[in-house]
């Protein structure tokens, strides 16, 4: 029995109709396809231009360094120590770390770098650094490791990315600025006073020193031909040593934070030198 031709023709049409159907779903998927492509080779330039960024640590504009007398600083027995937590290397700090220093036998209260990024920050944000008077900056670890931080380095605010940057320049030991070769922080040889001017003067600040002095008095009475260079503490406990250094004194009749000293060294020599 032969089937009707209206039967025939609706199921040609829907032949070519599923035909037509299929076309336009491989053209929408080879369309898809294609964006696809031009979406990951966009977040792939994306991540390249990111990773071109993450290097480095932002500077401000390098100040002049001024002819007139200038000062260093030397920061003593910073607590910047590298453990390997889990399955990564951290910057050890007694706030994330008690539990693991603990167990290693360790007392949490030594390792504080906030210690020495406070008076990092005390340092370079003074009128003094900003005038151009800071000659050098320099850190020696519990450890040993002896750094220079240059003038112009803009020092992460928060605990979290300076505890990343210190991480950084002790596995790499230099970090350059932000788009640039430029090394603002530096590991160095020891010892520190080979990179010192010949007329220097090596001062020593200790709470445990017999020589109590009013600094500004103290800072006035220093003479201009010889470069000043100021030795504190970085650490929770103990003293520096008073070895290498021409003069030991104590600045309070309390005991002070380093950045509490510093911010005394910088007011005084900030009145002698009249900056404002």
């Amino acid at each position: 029995m032969v089937r009707p031709y209206a039967v025939k023709g609706r199921k040609h049409k829907k032949r070519k109709m599923e035909q037509r159907e299929e076309a336009v779903e491989e053209e929408v998927a080879r369309g898809g396809e294609e964006e696809e492509e031009e979406v990951a080779a966009g977040n792939e330039k994306k991540v390249d231009a990111v990773l071109d960024e993450l290097p480095g640590i932002p500077s401000v504009a390098p100040v002049e360094k001024s002819k007139q007398p200038n000062v260093i600083f030397i920061l003593e027995k910073a607590s910047l120590e590298i453990g390997k937590v889990g399955k990564n290397f951290q910057l050890l700090n007694s706030d994330d770390h008690g539990n693991f220093l603990r167990k290693q036998n360790l007392n949490p209260a030594d390792y504080r770098p906030d210690i020495v990024h406070h008076a990092l920050l005390a340092i370079l944000d003074s009128p003094l650094t900003k005038a151009g008077r800071l000659q050098a900056l320099y850190v020696r670890t519990e450890k040993g490791v002896l750094f220079e931080v240059k003038p112009n380095v803009r020092m992460p605010r928060t605990i979290k990315r300076f505890s990343g940057l210190m991480l950084q320049l002790l596995q790499k030991l230099s970090i350059t600025t932000t788009g640039s070769h430029d090394k603002l922080l530096n590991v160095i040889k020891n010892p520190v006073t080979r990179y010192l001017p010949v007329n220097s003067r090596i001062i020593g600040l200790s709470y445990s020193s017999e020589k109590l002095v009013q600094l500004k008095d103290y800072v006035a009475a220093a003479s201009d031909d010889a470069t000043l260079v100021f030795v504190v503490g970085a650490m929770a406990h103990g003293k520096i040593s008073n070895e290498n250094t021409d003069d030991y004194i104590s600045v309070s009749g309390y005991p002070l934070s380093a950045a509490c000293c510093i911010n005394r060294i910088c007011t005084a020599l900030e009145q002698k030198w009249k900056i404002l």
